[in-house]
C-alpha cells in the first residue's frame, strides 16, 4: 500500500512539475474545505513528503471564489497559494480573492484579474509569429450543435428511475413528497415548511449533519414565457452534439432531449445574469438601440449602470430578455448553453433521523421571497418550487440525493453536545437530537432562537416532550416578544456556568448553524466571554481555547448567506 501511495504521489507530482504555467480557480466549501472535484488534488498537494523545490519551474496564478459572509473566506485559495510558494512555485500575479458579497459579485475581482492575467501571460509566453489574439468582437463558435429529430414523438422527455446505483447528481432518486406542512403562523411574514420525502428502496443512507441535494426546476409560467419570447417549439426533440470531440455533454441532459425539458429543468432563466451574458447577447442583436445598450452593460465603463439595472434589483435573466425583445427572438438555440448557466442543485440540512423516521428525509425550508424596486417580488427558485408541491395534487416526485455534510457528531454518544440553531439553523440539530434520543442518549443542550413564540417557534411540541422526558435541555430566545431584543448569544451568556461545565468538565462538543450575517460572530464572541469569565481566562487564552476546540472538531459551524 505504501509503495502504491508513493507511485501515486510521484505520478501526480511529475505531471505538475512539467507544466510551465498552471492557473488555479478554486472555491471554498463548508468550514474551509475544498470542493469535491478538488479533494484528491488537495490531499496530494498538502502531503508532507513533497520536496520543497519540486515546483521551482512552474509559474502559477490563483483565483479564489468566495463569500465574505463566511468566516473561512477564500480559505482554500489562500492556503493553496501559500503551499505552492512553499513548493517553489512562482506566482505571476498576487492571489485574487473574489467575493460573492460584492455588489457586482465575483466579476468585480475576476474581470480585472483576467485582463491582467492575459497581459502577463503574453509577456511571459509570447504568441508564435502569425498568430494574434482573438478580438472580443469575434463571436466564437458554439460548444454544441443541435440536431433536431424528425419524428412524431412529441411526448415530454421522461425521467427514468434506476435503482441500481446509489443516488447521485448524475442519477438522482425521484422521491415522492409525503407531506408539506407550514410551521409558521399564517399571519407571520416568513413561510417556513417542514417537507417530508419518501426514500424507500432508494439505497439512501444518512446520518445527522448530512445534507440532501435537490434539483429544482423553473415554474410553468416562466417556461411558457421564455419559450414564447424565443419562439421555441417546446415539443421538438434534439440530439446534442459537441463541436469539439473532447467536450463532455452536460450530464443532467438526456439524449435525446426535448426543448421543454431543456427550458424547464436545465436553463437557469431565473438567475441574475452576469456581465458575460450581456456581452454574448450583444452579438445576436439586430436592433441598433438594443445592441448599443447591451454593449454598454458589458463594458468596463458601464458596470455602475449594470449594477443599478440588474444586480441591485435582482433582475432575472428572463426579465432581461423581455427588455431586449428584438435580440431575444434572434438567439440561436445552440448558444443558450453558453448564454445561460444550468440550474444548480440546492443543498438542505436534513432535519430528521432514519432511526426516528425510517425511509424518510425531512427538511426545514424557508421560502425565499423579498421585494426590490421591481414591482414583482423576488422569489427563490428552489424554495418556491418545493413550497408549491402538495401531495394532494397527485404523485409528485423530486430529484434528490444525499451528501456528507460539514457537521460531524461525536461517535461516543456519551459525549454531551451543545447546539446553537436559530431559525432554520435548527434543522441539523433536530436530526442529531432524534438520532441520539432513539439511542436513549441524554446530554443534548439546544439554544433555539426566533422572533416570536406564537409565530415561528418550529417544533415547539416536539421540544417540550423531549424536555419532559429528560432528553433535552432547552434555552429559547424570542427576540421580538419583549421590549429589549433577546438573541441566542444572550442565553449563552446567561447560562455560562452550565456551558462551561459541559465544555470544560464533560468535554461537550459545540455546534452552530444558521444565517451567516451577524449571528455566527455574536455567538462565537459569547462563547469566548463564557470561557474568559467562567474559566478565569485572559482574552488571548480564551481565543486559544476556542482554537483548540476548533482544531479538535469540538467547535463546528455550518452557516449560509
Amino acid at each position: 500500500a505504501d509503495a502504491w501511495k508513493r507511485m501515486l504521489v510521484s505520478g501526480l507530482e511529475s505531471n505538475l512539475i512539467h507544466e510551465p504555467l498552471v492557473i488555479f480557480v478554486c472555491s471554498t466549501t463548508g468550514q474551509g474545505d475544498p470542493p469535491d472535484n478538488m479533494k484528491k488534488f488537495w490531499r496530494f498537494i498538502l502531503r508532507k513528503n513533497l520536496c520543497p523545490g519540486s515546483l521551482c519551474q512552474v509559474d502559477y496564478a490563483v483565483l479564489g471564489l468566495g463569500d465574505s459572509s463566511y468566516p473561512k473566506f477564500n480559505f482554500v485559495a489562500k492556503k493553496l497559494h501559500k503551499r505552492l510558494l512553499q513548493l517553489g512555485g512562482s506566482p505571476i500575479l498576487p492571489v485574487a480573492l473574489a467575493d460573492d458579497q460584492h455588489e457586482l459579485g465575483s466579476d468585480a475581482v475576476s474581470d480585472p484579474w483576467l485582463k491582467e492575467l492575459w497581459s502577463k501571460i503574453l509577456l511571459l509566453y509570447p504568441l508564435p509569429p502569425g498568430l494574434d489574439i482573438i478580438s472580443d468582437d469575434v463571436l466564437l463558435p458554439p460548444k454544441f450543435t443541435l440536431r433536431f429529430l424528425d419524428d412524431d414523438m412529441h411526448s415530454e422527455t421522461s425521467e427514468v428511475q434506476s435503482l441500481q446505483a446509489t443516488p447521485s447528481e448524475q442519477q438522482p432518486f425521484l422521491a415522492p413528497i409525503l407531506s408539506n406542512e407550514r410551521v409558521t403562523a399564517w399571519s407571520h411574514f416568513q413561510d417556513v415548511r417542514l417537507i417530508e420525502f419518501d426514500v424507500t428502496n432508494s439505497g439512501i443512507n444518512y446520518s445527522a449533519g448530512d445534507v440532501v441535494m435537490i434539483q429544482p426546476r423553473n415554474s410553468p409560467d416562466d417556461v411558457h414565457q421564455f419559450s414564447q419570447l424565443l419562439q421555441l417549439d417546446s415539443s421538438k426533440r434534439f440530439m446534442l452534439i459537441p463541436s469539439d470531440p473532447s467536450t463532455s455533454l452536460p450530464a443532467p441532459l438526456p439524449q435525446p432531449c426535448s426543448v421543454q425539458y431543456l427550458v424547464e429543468r436545465y436553463l437557469d432563466i431565473s438567475c441574475v445574469p452576469r456581465r458575460s451574458f450581456f456581452h454574448l447577447l450583444s452579438h445576436f442583436s439586430s436592433d441598433e438601440l438594443e445592441q448599443e445598450k447591451l454593449q454598454e452593460f458589458s463594458s468596463a465603463q458601464g458596470q455602475e449602470e449594470l449594477y443599478s439595472y440588474c444586480n441591485r434589483p435582482r433582475r432575472t435573466t428572463l426579465e432581461v430578455l423581455f427588455d431586449f425583445p428584438h435580440t431575444s427572438s434572434c438567439i440561436p438555440l445552440e448558444y443558450l448553453f453558453e448564454l445561460i448557466p444550468r440550474i444548480r442543485p440546492r443543498s438542505f440540512s436534513i432535519a430528521s433521523s432514519l432511526l426516528a423516521h425510517p425511509n424518510k428525509i425531512q427538511i426545514l425550508l424557508a421560502v425565499v421571497q423579498y421585494k426590490t424596486r421591481l414591482s414583482k417580488p423576488r422569489r427563490g427558485l428552489c424554495s418556491s418550487w418545493l413550497a408549491s408541491l402538495l401531495p394532494k395534487h397527485g404523485d409528485i416526485r423530486v430529484p434528490l440525493w444525499v451528501k456528507k455534510g460539514g457537521l460531524m457528531f461525536p461517535s461516543d454518544l456519551e459525549t454531551p453536545v451543545i447546539m446553537v440553531g436559530p431559525g432554520t439553523g435548527v434543522a441539523p440539530f433536530r436530526a442529531a437530537i432524534q438520532e441520539r434520543v432513539a439511542q436513549k442518549k441524554k446530554g443534548n443542550c439546544l439554544f433555539f432562537g426566533c422572533r416570536q413564540r406564537l409565530q415561528d417557534y418550529y417544533c415547539e411540541s416536539e421540544w417540550a416532550e423531549l424536555v419532559r422526558e429528560g432528553f433535552l435541555t432547552l434555552f429559547t430566545a424570542f427576540s421580538r416578544d419583549q421590549k429589549d431584543k433577546v438573541y441566542v448569544q444572550h442565553q449563552i451568556l446567561e447560562n455560562g456556568h452550565l456551558v462551561w461545565d459541559l465544555v470544560n468538565n464533560q468535554e461537550a462538543w459545540i455546534y452552530l448553524a444558521g444565517n451567516a450575517k451577524l449571528m455566527p460572530e455574536a455567538v462565537t464572541n459569547a462563547f469566548r466571554s463564557v470561557f474568559q469569565f467562567e474559566g478565569r481566562m485572559s482574552s488571548s487564552e480564551a481565543e486559544q481555547y476556542l482554537m483548540m476546540l476548533e482544531q479538535s472538531h469540538r467547535f463546528q459551524s455550518e452557516t449560509w448567506s
